[in-house]
């Protein structure tokens, strides 16, 4: 974090500064004048402004105008004035002060800062437009929309020779871009979006926000991302006073209406009108503090800001909060509740008002909150029914909104009673599906979801409900990590919803038949199921207990990344991610976890790191250990890759804590990445190898093709391409996707070593956006091409690799530090030199490789000759290797 919040840097205003640039040098320029509502950065614009002035040789200075200041004649800038001049004639008196400050300047220019500038008395508006005309004075001014100001004042904004800035909230963009400058670091997507959403852009806003989210520990860092835990956002005693006062300019005629809307909102204008005359409405939505929309025949009213309710209710009494909310329900049942939210908001009211509602009302209300995603409401609203008004249907309801926030055990719990009150086949099913799916995502074993689905088929003798069980073991078992088993149960999965007996059994199905698929290579069916899913699930979606529509975006991101398309999975998947967001679902973690891949197989590490680093702040709150050993494996990989050696021995110690469990959607064998690119990076590069074989063959034992050659490709990346170029041609054949094929054809150019092939293989590994690979086979090509005495070709190669690293975000591998270098070593030589290059001593290194200490000295002696080192340090620097620790330089000796 940066040192002090006290100032934040200014960004977004790159436009507004860009013309402020141009204001000074245009010599008939007379002003710059900054416009905006309060809070949106209008004073720390111009202040930037001033101090960019002061760069160009401006003398500077400041005023701070106010309504005290404006009651007195010249007040705000009496300090600016010359002494000694009189003022009794104020026609000679400004000229005097004119010629004073002309005099004073030499050839200088003033720049004055005027701030909230419309509270100046006519006075010193009429003065300063006097030094401005004579070109003495280059105003900067801020003025806060809304706010009445006389002729006076208005002469200074007004004319050609006054350039004017008219800001705007931050755009969400803009938020992540000041809040990763404040924070020193980047921010999770659901705190941005909390916060963008809770300040409404308002820098002032947002400011006091992060402020009361540190203080109270909120927002945090977990060493990779800032992200605010569950729950409401604390506010400062300064923002309750900003927005207090804000809204006390209403007057007593309009704060019903504000009262109303805080507890309420929106609201149709007829609603509003019952409380207040047009015209206090008009003067409402004058000012600022409320908002009208038109939708087609629709008036809706609600507050202009989302604190502002903040406030509001923070300072309603009890009884009025009551009575506020009950007679707002029954003015909407008096006309009906015709509208579709009608019953969730009247049910909520009442709910809010007196603790309860009626039975039937909050059951209604719990089922449109749950179509809303709207989660954590229809907690709330099923909790408060009487335990005797539970059925079925509303245990289903409850546990599968528990599963959604994370809270496994209560949703087990809400489920387990649900059991008990199924009689129906059909409702046994219902139970059977939400039940399972909360055990899988759940630390318990398979075994666990595995055998509820079992008893529920013991129970079951109808062939339609026992098929749909079927179904639903094929989900489980893709899920727990065994895609062939589980395709083999959904084979004859209906291609249409409407043609499935259950759709909550087919949507889990088409869910992960088309993540079985991709983990077998079949990437095109796996592409066109998910769009399938996708598009069923949205004309299904009310009647499914199941997440959200967009969870089958994540089976499309993984089809997508594996048959080489990357750019479209991103797309897909920012999209996605940003509606699960929004829907406050937590299977997004699994759409971060995917997105992650995607970069890491793109060869960029630091995005992969930052969507690792979001699943991560997701995964730990709930403890969802099948997500967090993909996730801190990754996260290690990634932190070894880009050198960071301390983060991604961190985070294994993390990953190491992890309950056991038997392998899941994508961890068989994947979350060893970061174990093995850690060894790498310290120059362990033949453990690395045998750590990542063993993965291999774990994949490869569960069925995991596409995994099992993510895996052999590092293999090969780290000096086994003789071993894996084999079996990675193999699964290039049974695979469809572009990915497997570029994958093969580097590590058998790897093999050959080969400068021709590999160039090749660098154009089929850029043709999929693979960029870190096709960096690897350009740079060995450019050795190749040297070795065999063709410079030319060497700098060629170079060159296009030199162009594909640039998109590689600082990544670093051994391939890519030892090829220039090792251009004479053995491999023998050059595995030694990488683990002495990582501070490792002689005897260490002889431990490892199962050698003497004199045959690694006689090895590093050679390498030292041949690359012209003399000392660790310099082998290091030569090799691109980071030492472990500081150790001072001194000659190759045995140690």
């Amino acid at each position: 974090m940066r040192d002090s919040l006290g100032r934040w840097p200014l960004v977004g205003r790159g436009a507004e500064l860009t013309s402020f640039a141009a204001a000074m040098s245009d010599r008939e320029c007379r002003g710059f004048v900054v416009g905006g509502a309060a809070g949106v950065g209008k004073s720390r614009l111009a202040e930037e402004c001033l101090e960019r002035a002061a760069a160009e040789d401006f003398r500077v200075g400041r005023a701070t105008a106010s309504a005290s200041a404006g009651a007195v004649p010249l007040g705000a800038i009496a300090h600016l004035l010359p002494a000694g001049v009189d003022l009794s004639d104020p026609v000679a008196g400004f000229a005097a002060v004119t010629e004073e400050l002309a005099n004073r300047s030499g050839q200088r220019r003033w720049a004055l800062l005027v701030d909230d500038m419309h509270h100046l008395d006519s006075a010193s508006a009429m003065l300063l437009r006097q030094l401005m005309d004579t070109g003495v004075l280059l105003l900067i001014g801020t003025v806060r929309t809304g706010e009445p100001y006389g002729d006076s004042v208005a002469a200074l904004r007004g004319g050609d020779a006054v350039y004017r800035a008219d800001l705007t909230v931050l755009s969400p963009e803009q938020t992540e871009e000041l809040l990763q400058a404040a924070l020193g670091g980047p921010v999770a997507l659901r705190t941005l979006h909390e916060l963008s959403a809770a300040s409404g852009g308002n820098v002032l806003y947002l400011r006091e926000l992060v402020l009361g989210a540190l203080h109270t520990g909120e927002l945090a860092e977990d060493g990779e991302i800032w992200h605010l835990r569950e729950g409401r956002l604390p506010n400062t005693v300064r923002l309750t006073e900003v927005i207090g006062a804000r809204v006390a300019t209403a007057d007593s005629a309009g704060r019903p209406v504000l009262e109303l809307l805080a507890l309420c909102e929106p609201l149709s204008l007829a609603d509003t009108e019952a409380l207040a005359p047009a015209a206090v409405l008009a003067a409402l939505e004058q000012t600022g503090l409320i908002r009208v929309t038109q939708d087609r025949r629709r008036t809706t009213v609600s507050l202009a800001h989302p604190l502002y309710g903040e406030v509001l209710r923070a300072g309603l009494p009890v009884l009025r909060r009551r009575t506020l909310l009950l007679d707002q329900a029954a003015r909407v049942e008096a006309r009906g509740a015709r509208r579709r939210g009608d019953l969730l908001r009247i049910a909520t009211w009442r709910l809010a008002a007196t603790g309860t509602a009626d039975p039937e009302l909050l059951v209604q209300a719990a089922v449109l909150a749950r179509h809303a995603h709207d989660y954590p409401q229809t907690i709330a609203l099923l909790q408060a029914l009487p335990e005797k008004h539970h059925t079925v249907v509303t245990g289903l309801r409850l546990g599968e909104a528990f599963l959604e926030t994370g809270r496994w055990n209560q949703a087990e719990a809400a489920l387990a009673q649900a059991d008990t009150l199924a009689v129906t086949e059909q409702d046994k099913l219902a139970v059977a599906l939400v039940r399972t799916t909360n055990l899988l995502w759940s630390n318990a074993p398979i075994t666990e979801a595995l055998g509820v689905n079992a008893a529920a088929l013991d129970q079951i003798t109808d062939p339609a409900v026992r098929r749909d069980l079927t179904i639903n073991e094929g989900f489980l078992r893709i899920a727990a990590g065994r895609p062939a088993q589980g395709l083999a149960l959904l084979e004859d999965l209906e291609t249409e919803v409407s043609d499935a007996s259950d759709v909550n059994a087919w949507v889990r199905g088409a869910w992960m038949k088309p993540a079985g698929l991709a983990l077998v290579g079949r990437t095109d069916e796996a592409a066109t199921w998910a769009e399938r899913a996708h598009a069923a699930h949205r004309q299904v979606e009310e009647h499914a207990l199941a997440s959200h529509p967009a969870f089958h975006r994540i089976p499309l991101v993984l089809a997508l990344t594996e048959a080489g398309r990357p750019a479209e999975a991103r797309r897909e998947g920012k999209r996605a991610y940003t509606e699960l967001t929004a829907a406050g679902s937590g299977v997004r973690t699994w759409m971060a976890v995917l997105l992650g891949r995607t970069e890491w197989l793109a060869g960029h590490p630091a995005t992969a790191r930052r969507w690792w680093a979001e699943a991560a702040a997701l995964a730990r709150p709930i403890n969802h250990a099948m997500a967090l050993r993909l996730v801190l494996g990754g996260l290690a990989a990634c932190a070894a890759v880009l050198g960071d050696l301390e983060a991604a021995e961190t985070m294994l110690e993390e990953h190491r804590t992890l309950p056991l469990r038997a392998p899941g959607l994508l961890s068989a064998g994947e979350e060893r990445l970061g174990e093995a690119w850690l060894l790498a990076a310290r120059g362990h590069v033949a453990r690395a190898r045998s750590v990542l074989t063993a993965a291999a063959r774990t994949a490869h034992a569960t069925g995991h093709l596409t995994g099992e050659s993510l895996l052999l490709t590092d293999v090969a990346r780290l000096g086994g391409a003789k071993v894996a170029a084999r079996r990675l041609t193999e699964i290039a054949q049974t695979c469809d996707g572009a990915l497997a094929t570029a994958r093969a054809r580097l590590a058998v150019a790897l093999a050959a070593d080969e400068p021709d092939q590999l160039l090749q293989a660098a154009d089929t590994c850029e043709a999929i956006g693979a960029d870190l690979l096709a960096a690897e086979a350009a740079t060995a090509a450019a050795h190749a091409w040297r070795r065999t005495g063709h410079p030319r070709r060497g700098s060629a190669a170079a060159h296009r690799a030199a162009t594909a690293l640039a998109r590689c975000e600082g990544a670093g591998t051994p391939l890519l530090a030892t090829v220039e270098a090792a251009v004479a070593l053995t491999t023998r030589e050059r595995e030694i030199a990488l683990l002495a290059a990582a501070g490792n001593t002689s005897k260490d290194i002889a431990h490892t490789l199962t050698l003497s200490v004199r045959t690694v000295d006689n090895h590093l002696h050679h390498a030292y000759t041949k690359l012209g080192v003399t000392t660790r340090r310099e082998l290091a620097r030569t090799l691109g290797t980071p030492p472990r620790g500081a150790q001072p330089d001194h000659p190759h000796r045995p140690s």
